[in-house]
C-alpha cells in the first residue's frame, strides 16, 4: 500500500509543502479518493511515527520525507471521518486533520471584498471559533496577496511555521484555514514567507482579542463574544453570547431626528474609570444625552490613551474585553444615553506586527513613499484607493454598530485624510490628479462610510474631528457634501480660550473673538468642545486663564455657560478632578438643555438667534436671545466676560411681560459669591438697545446669567384729554401706527430677504461662506 500511496502524491507540490513554500496546501495534503482507495497525508515536521484512527482502527502512516511527511492509502471507497496521532519525542497529540475542511468563504464574499462593498467581512476574515461537522476548532483567514506563503502560529504548533500553511485564494490573495482544537483564549500570530525568503511574524487586522500588552498576539475570541452563524443568540459551537436588551432605545434612535434636538456629549477614557458600570450612573446623573469614549480598541503604547490602535477590531484587555463593553454599552442604553466611540480611520502605528508592510509590500499603506506618513505622529497613512483596504475599514465600522450597539463614530484626524499636504512643506507631497491637494480618494472613502451607515444604522452619528477649513463636512451625500452629521468646532473653542487668557482690561479690543462664531455657526452642523484635548483636566483649563484663583473658577464656569447657551451641540471632558460644584453646574446646564426647546430646536436655523448685544466693546458684554416658535420659550443670555460686576445692568428685551432668573453661573451651589437675581423682573416701558422695553437685572463678574421671557400684555394708560386732543392723537396715532407699520413691514421684507439670502448662500455656496467666515477671522 505505501508503494500505491506514493504513485498517489503530488511531489513537486509535497516539496514546496516541505520546504515551507506551498500556497494551496488543502489541493496537495486534503483527503482523495483514488482508484485504490482514499489517500490521506499529512506534515508532521519531526514527528516520530503518525497514525490514523478511522472507524475504531488504528493505521500506522508511512514516512515518506526524512523531514515528517506522512501518508496512507485507506482500503475506502469514500472519505470516512478519521484523525491523527502523531508522536514526537515528548508528547502525543490527537487531532482532527485540517485540510479535510471546506474553505468558509463564498465566490460572492471575494467578489464584495475586490469591490470594497463586503460589510460584514469581519464574519469571515480574522478567527472565529466554529464547529464544523462536529469537530470544534477555530477558523482563520487573513489578506496577505503579496506572501508567498502564510502560516498559523501558536502555543497549539509550538509556533512552527511549517505546521499549519494556510491555503490561499486565488481571486483576492486571502489565506484561509480551519485549525481543529484551536479553541478560544488561544494566542496566535501569522508567520509570512516573503520574496526573498524573508520570514516575519503580523498580527491579526482583524482579530476581535488580543493578548494583555505589552504582548502583541492576536487571541482567539471568547466562544460566547459574538455570534455570526445563526442569529439566536449561539454561535456554532454552542456556546451562548452576550444578549442585549436595549431594543426600545434602538427604535427610540431610529425614528429621533438628527438636528434641533439636544446633543450632549460627556467625554471620558475607560481607562479613569475603575469600575466603569459605575459611570452609566455618573453619566445620568450628570444629565448627559451622549457618552463619548476614548478609543477602545487595543493598543500598545501606555500613556497614549489608545488613539495608535494595534488591533482595530479587539476591545483592549485592560478594559475588560468584549463582554465587558457589551455590558456597559447596554447599561448606558437603558439609562437613556447615546454611546460614541472615537474611530481612527486616518492612521495606523508602526508596530512591526502591525499593518506597515504587512505581506512585504505597501499593503494598507499608500505605495508612494511621499503619501505614507503622517508627518505629526510619524504613523502610517491609510490606502483609500485600495478597495480592500476601505472594506476593512468600513466593516469595522459596522463591526462597532451592529455588534456593540454602538450609536456613533467621531473619526480622529479628518483633517490628516483630506490633506495630501497636511503637516508637509512643498515638494513633500504628490499632488492628485488635477494638481491640487485633496485627497480624492479619502474624499470617496467618507462619503461611501457616511452614506452606509446612514443608511445601515438609523439615527447613527457620524463626527469629524478636523480642524482644518474644509468646506461642507456636514451635510447630505446626495447634495455633495462628505456627509457627516456634525463637525467640532475648533474655531469656537479657540477664539474663546484666547480670549479668555487675555486681562479683561484688554479685552475690548478683542470683543470680536465672542461675536465671529456667529457668522459661520450656520454653515455647518457644529459640536462645540471644551473637551480633553482643548482644555485638559479642571487644573489644566484654570492654567489656560487669566486671575487669580477665584476669577480663573469663574471664567471656568462662565466659559462652561456660555458653551451651551451658544448654538450647536455641547461636549465636555468628564475630568476627574473637577470639583462638586462645577459638576453639579454642568449637570444642571444639561437639564436646562434638555428641558429649555430655545436651546435646541432651532440650532441649525438662522431664526432660533437673534442679538441683542452686540457692540458692548468696552463693558465686555454680550446679550442674545435663544429662540424657538413660541415667545413664551424664549430666553434671555447676558454674558459679562469684565472683572467687574454690574448692579443695575440695562438691557433691551424682545416685549413686555415677566424675566424670571433660572441660572447664574455665579450661584454659591456652584461655587461662586451668590450675587443672583432672586426676583422675576417685570419689563420697564423704556427702551434699550432699540427696543421698547427693557429690564435691570445684577450681573455678577465674569459670569453668565439666563432669564426666562413670559409675554404680557402692557398697561394701557388713562388719560383724560379734550375732545381736540382726542381728535389731535387720534391723528397723530395714526400716522405713528402707519409710520410703524411701515417701518415694520420693512423690517420683515429685509429680514426675509436676508434669511433667505443666507439660507441660499449656506445651501449652495457652503464653501463660499466658510471661507469668507475664515477670512474674516484670519484679519482679526
Amino acid at each position: 500500500m505505501a508503494k500505491k500511496a506514493y504513485d498517489h502524491m503530488n511531489w513537486p507540490r509535497i516539496e514546496a509543502v516541505v520546504y515551507a513554500e506551498e500556497q494551496s496546501p488543502r489541493d496537495v495534503m486534503g483527503p482523495k479518493i483514488t482508484k485504490d482507495g482514499v489517500i490521506l497525508q499529512g506534515f508532521f515536521p519531526e514527528a516520530l511515527s503518525a497514525e490514523v484512527i478511522s472507524g475504531g482502527k488504528t493505521y500506522e502512516m508511512d514516512r515518506q520525507d526524512d523531514q515528517g511527511y506522512f501518508a496512507i492509502l485507506l482500503p475506502e471507497h469514500k472519505i470516512p471521518a478519521y484523525t491523527f496521532r502523531v508522536n514526537w519525542s515528548d508528547r502525543t497529540e490527537t487531532f482532527a486533520d485540517a485540510y479535510a475542511f471546506p474553505c468558509q468563504i463564498t465566490e460572492a464574499e471575494e467578489k464584495a471584498f475586490l469591490a470594497g462593498v463586503w460589510y460584514d467581512s469581519y464574519k469571515k476574515l480574522g478567527a472565529h471559533p466554529m464547529e464544523i461537522s462536529g469537530v470544534k476548532g477555530t477558523y482563520f483567514a487573513v489578506w496577505a496577496p503579496n506572501a508567498m506563503r502564510v502560516s498559523i502560529v501558536g502555543g497549539f504548533n509550538n509556533w512552527d511555521g511549517r505546521r499549519l500553511p494556510m491555503h490561499r485564494m486565488p481571486m483576492t490573495g486571502i489565506y484561509e484555514l480551519f485549525v481543529p482544537e484551536v479553541l478560544s483564549g488561544s494566542l496566535y500570530k501569522y508567520e509570512m514567507l516573503l520574496k526573498g525568503g524573508i520570514l516575519q511574524l503580523k498580527a491579526d487586522p482583524y482579530a476581535m482579542a488580543s493578548e494583555v500588552p505589552q504582548g502583541d498576539a492576536s487571541k482567539v475570541a471568547d466562544e460566547g463574544d459574538f455570534d455570526f452563524t445563526d442569529g439566536e443568540g449561539t454561535n456554532k459551537n454552542g456556546s451562548k453570547g452576550f444578549a442585549f436588551t436595549d431594543d426600545e432605545w434602538i427604535k427610540k434612535r431610529g425614528s429621533a431626528e438628527s438636528f434641533n434636538v439636544p446633543i450632549s456629549i460627556g467625554e471620558v477614557s475607560l481607562a479613569d474609570w475603575d469600575d466603569p458600570e459605575k459611570l452609566a450612573a455618573f453619566i445620568k446623573e450628570e444629565n448627559y444625552t451622549h457618552v463619548e469614549l476614548h478609543p477602545v480598541m487595543e493598543y500598545l503604547t501606555d500613556g497614549a490613551d489608545g488613539y495608535p490602535s494595534s488591533s482595530l477590531y479587539a476591545v483592549s484587555a485592560r478594559y475588560g474585553g468584549a463582554a465587558a463593553l457589551k455590558k456597559l454599552i447596554n447599561e448606558l442604553h437603558r439609562s437613556g444615553i447615546g454611546v460614541i466611540l472615537d474611530w481612527n480611520a486616518a492612521q495606523f502605528p508602526k508596530y512591526a506586527t502591525g499593518l506597515s508592510l504587512f505581506d512585504g509590500t505597501p499593503l494598507y499603506e499608500p505605495s508612494d513613499p511621499k503619501a505614507q506618513i503622517h508627518p505629526m505622529w510619524d504613523t502610517m497613512l491609510y490606502n483609500y484607493g485600495s478597495p480592500m483596504v476601505t472594506e476593512y475599514l468600513l466593516s469595522n465600522a459596522c463591526f462597532w454598530a451592529e455588534e456593540f450597539h454602538a450609536d456613533g463614530l467621531r473619526l480622529d484626524d479628518v483633517d490628516a485624510m483630506l490633506y495630501l499636504d497636511y503637516g508637509k512643506q512643498p515638494g513633500e507631497y504628490t499632488p492628485n490628479i488635477y494638481g491640487t491637494n485633496e485627497n480624492l480618494q479619502a474624499i470617496e472613502f467618507l462619503k461611501h462610510f457616511n452614506s452606509i451607515m446612514h443608511k445601515k444604522y438609523p439615527g447613527f452619528l457620524t463626527i469629524a474631528h478636523e480642524d482644518g477649513l474644509w468646506p461642507c463636512l456636514t451635510g447630505s451625500v446626495e447634495d455633495d457634501f462628505i456627509g457627516f452629521d456634525y463637525k467640532w468646532s475648533g474655531g469656537w473653542t479657540g477664539d474663546l480660550l484666547s480670549y479668555l487668557e487675555t486681562d479683561p482690561i484688554m479685552r475690548s479690543g478683542r470683543h470680536d473673538q465672542l461675536t465671529l462664531s456667529m457668522l459661520y455657526a450656520y454653515s455647518e452642523h457644529y459640536v462645540l468642545t471644551l473637551g480633553s484635548r482643548d482644555v485638559g483636566n479642571q487644573n489644566g483649563f484654570l492654567a489656560k486663564v487669566w486671575g487669580d484663583e477665584a476669577q480663573k473658577m469663574a471664567q471656568v464656569r462662565e466659559a462652561y455657560a456660555y458653551m451651551y447657551m451658544h448654538p450647536g451641540c455641547k461636549m465636555t471632558a468628564l475630568s476627574g478632578d473637577a470639583s462638586p460644584e462645577i459638576r453639579k453646574m454642568i449637570g444642571d446646564l444639561n437639564r436646562l438643555y434638555r428641558e429649555y426647546p430655545a436651546l435646541s430646536v432651532k440650532d441649525d436655523d438662522y431664526e432660533g438667534f437673534e442679538w441683542i448685544q452686540l457692540m458692548k466693546y468696552d463693558e465686555t458684554v454680550i446679550t442674545f436671545m435663544r429662540k424657538s416658535d413660541k415667545p413664551e420659550e424664549t430666553l434671555l443670555v447676558i454674558c459679562n466676560f469684565a472683572a467687574v460686576p454690574y448692579a443695575a445692568y440695562q438691557v433691551g428685551v424682545p416685549f413686555y411681560g415677566k424675566y424670571k432668573e433660572i441660572f447664574n453661573s455665579d450661584d454659591a451651589a456652584y461655587g461662586g459669591s451668590g450675587n443672583t437675581n432672586l426676583r422675576a423682573r417685570t419689563a420697564l416701558i423704556k427702551e434699550c438697545d432699540e427696543r421698547d422695553y427693557s429690564i435691570k437685572v445684577k450681573v455678577p463678574a465674569l459670569s453668565v446669567c439666563v432669564f426666562t421671557c413670559t409675554p404680557v400684555e402692557p398697561p394701557v394708560k388713562k388719560e383724560k384729554v379734550s375732545e381736540k386732543g382726542v381728535k389731535s392723537g387720534k391723528k397723530a396715532v395714526t400716522k405713528k401706527t402707519e409710520k410703524s407699520v411701515k417701518k415694520a413691514d420693512a423690517e420683515k421684507a429685509a429680514k426675509s430677504v436676508k434669511k433667505a439670502d443666507a439660507e441660499k448662500t449656506t445651501k449652495s455656496s457652503g464653501k463660499k461662506a466658510t471661507a469668507a467666515a475664515e477670512a474674516v477671522k484670519a484679519r482679526l
